[in-house]
Order: structure tokens, then sequence, then C-alpha cells
């Protein structure tokens, strides 16, 4: 079954068992597709896509329609009032970034309710680097609730905390490098009742990076205020070459425009380039490849737990991301495990992932990412700081096959080593 690659006996027979432990859950995964991929195919109907959005535009981009009806494509299937999406934000990061900037003024405070944010994100709210253009030298204060214990959300600690003078309660959906829990639609929906009703002006806002169509509905659809994510994962479809996208209530997402632009010109400027089209084919896709890599995080989680090691979420655990963690407890196991996942990558499967000092973090981090589009972590990947516990975060597969065989190649890496 595996004529075009070296894999030993003993990973193929956990596979086989792995892919049949996994069938149920499959169903289940299938089933949201489904509904998320038809959500999908109404909002191109209802905001009539046609091949005339797909023209190029250059300059101011005034009058620029494609990009215009593709925000209205996003809104819909993200359940928000209004969505900005554009192909010159740089990564997640700054989507998150011209939101903060957008809708905070000096004197505010951020609360984040879900621990320290994501690596990235600190030097631009002020915990890291040396402060300049971040929030805090902006005069924005910051303040930080921690998760209990378990890593689910402290709703007790939150009706203490939150007060009128709250001016942003922050979540992160996703676990990031920590083993917490990520957050369910169903959480982060509790979480913007407490906020509402101890600080009814408050903005909710929701890092929903690595979230995007894993539930039927999105946290914008279910009391958040606002939230921001990246294109070349989840919402891009393994299509999207770059961008990002802001969504939620109207007047907020205009006051995110006026700071990705200028005030005053908002959303009305900004040429396409041509990127349309890639846009517009990767939200059709996004459902269905957003399905194929939760596929391939619960057989990559059967997989390591049949040779005994630790996973998070467990391979018949419900999923709020498409994140997998897996413990492999010791530094060598952990690289080799990355170099694996990279000789199943379609681009640069010959080169052998080194950890280095990545911009943004505090510590060598190792990353194996043989993508399309360089990054994108809908794409088969795998990346670690080098540091405890040693767990590797593999996300993406654009189709649950190679993502299968990508996870099989991480273990016959460790195998090889002498690790498992």
């Amino acid at each position: 079954m595996y004529p075009y690659f070296k894999i030993d006996d003993k990973i193929r027979s956990a596979a086989a068992q792995a892919a049949q432990m996994t069938e149920p859950v499959f169903r289940s995964i299938d089933g949201t597709t489904e509904y998320n991929q038809q959500k999908m195919m109404a909002a191109f109907a209802r905001a009539g896509v046609s091949e005339s959005h797909f023209t190029a535009s250059t300059g101011y981009g005034y009058g620029d329609r494609g990009r215009d009806t593709l925000d209205k494509v996003y809104a819909f299937a993200l359940g928000a009032e209004d969505a900005l999406v554009r192909h010159n934000f740089v990564c997640g990061t700054h989507a998150l970034t011209v939101a903060l900037f957008g809708v905070l003024r000096p004197g505010d405070t951020m609360l984040s309710v879900t621990g320290i944010p994501y690596d990235t994100l600190r030097a631009v709210i002020g915990l890291t680097g040396d402060g300049n253009g971040s929030l805090r030298e902006f005069g924005i204060r910051y303040e930080q609730m921690e998760l209990k214990q378990d890593g689910t959300p402290d709703y007790a600690e939150m009706e203490r905390r939150i007060h009128p003078g709250i001016r942003m309660v922050y979540v992160q959906r996703s676990r990031g490098y920590s083993l917490r829990p990520s957050l369910f639609v169903e959480e982060i929906e509790k979480i913007a009742v407490i906020a509402k009703r101890k600080a009814p002006d408050c903005i909710v806002m929701v890092d929903n990076c690595y979230g995007e169509f894993v539930q039927r509905e999105e946290p914008t659809a279910r009391g958040a205020d606002l939230m921001a994510g990246s294109l070349i994962k989840n919402p891009g479809g393994g299509v999207a070459p770059t961008g990002g996208y802001i969504a939620g209530r109207g007047d907020l997402v205009e006051s995110c425009a006026y700071r990705l632009t200028t005030p005053g010109t908002g959303r009305e400027v900004g040429a396409t380039l041509g990127a349309n089209r890639e846009l517009f084919m990767g939200a059709f896709h996004a459902p269905h490849v957003t399905g194929e890599a939760l596929k391939t995080a619960a057989f990559t989680a059967a997989l390591f737990s049949l040779l005994g090691f630790g996973v998070t979420p467990k391979w018949d655990e419900p999923r709020a991301d498409i994140i997998q963690a897996i413990l492999l407890r010791r530094e060598e196991a952990l690289i080799a495990f990355c170099r694996g996942v990279q000789k199943g990558a379609p681009v640069d499967s010959f080169v052998t992932p080194e950890p280095w000092d990545m911009p943004g973090y505090d510590c060598k981090v190792i990353m194996a990412a043989g993508a399309f589009t360089l990054g994108a972590s809908i794409e088969l990947s795998a990346d670690a700081p080098l540091r405890e516990p040693y767990a590797a975060w593999m996300q993406g597969g654009l189709n649950y096959h190679s993502g299968k065989l990508g996870a099989m190649l991480a273990a016959q890496s460790m195998l090889e080593q002498g690790l498992l």
C-alpha cells in the first residue's frame, strides 16, 4: 500500500489500526464540513459572485467590485455583520494588530482572559521588545487573567475582574504553544455574555486563528464583536497566497479599515492587483480543506497514542481548532518528528529542518513546512519551540491522504533514530 516510501511494518500496522479507530470521528467531521460547505455556497450565491469580480484593479483601487463582494462572502460565512478581507494583511498577527489599533484608544484597558497571548502578539502589546510602536507606547493598558489549572476559562474570575472600565475582553481561541485546550464557540459565547453583563460597552475580540470552519458557527455568530485571522490558515483553503481578515460588528470593522489605510478612505481604497480570483477560490475550498486537516489531526492523535505518546486533544475528543499536539518528551524526538513531516511535504521534501532563532520567539524554534505557500499552516506543517514539554504542534493537511502519510513518515523518522 506504500510502494513509494520506506515505512516499517510496525508503523503500517499502527496506522491501519488508527484509521479504523477514527472512522466514527471522520463521519462527524464530514457532517460539519458539509454544513459549512453549504453555508459557503450560500454566501457566494447571496453575494452574486461572477467572473467580473476576479478582475484586477490597480492604483487606488476605487470601485473594486470584487474586493467589496469578497468582504460580503466572508461576512456571511463567518456569521458577522461585516468583514474586511485583504491580500495585504501580511499575516494573522498583522490582522490582529490592525484590529487592536483600530478600536482601542489611549487610556483604554485590554483584558486578556485566556492568559498570555501568542508569542508574536506580545511585542504588539508591549510585553516584550523595546515597546516601539506597541499598544503600551500609545497609552493602552494591558491586564491579564489566567485560565484554570485544567486550561479552561475561569468564568468566576471573569465575574470579578471585568468591570465598566475594561474596554476590550480579549480571547485567544487556539492553544498556541501551550497544552491547554482550544476554546469552543460555546465557551466564547459564555465569555461574551459575562463581559456584556459586567461591561456593556466593552468589545469582545477573538483571535480566531486555526478555528475557522472547525465548528458550524464562528465566534461572531455567538456574541463576539470582532475577530481576526490569517488566510494562509483555514479560511484561505490552501489557495490564498497571502492575506488576512477582520470580521464582526460593522462599526468596528469600519474603524479597522481606517487603521489599515487612512481615516476617511478606509475600505474604499486598496488595489487587489489580480489577487481576487485566488482569494475567492480559497474561500470556496476552505470548509472542505479544514475538514481534511481535522481528519489528519485525528489520525495523527490515534497513531501516536498507539505508539505510546501522549497527545492533546485525544483522537476521539471534539475539536475547536486544527492543531494537534504530540508530547514527544525529548528534544531529539521532537527534531526527528519534524524532519519526518518534512519528508512528507510536496515542496522541499529533501530539506532537513534545523532549530533556529525565529523573530518574535524567545528560544529556538524548529519548523517543518514544505508548502506551496510559504508558511501556510493549513498545509501540513509541524513546529515547536525547543523547550519543555518538547511537544510538536502539528496542523494542516490539504488532503487527508497526504496528511496521513506525513504523520507516518514522522513516526518512521523517529524509529530510524531509535526514538520509537
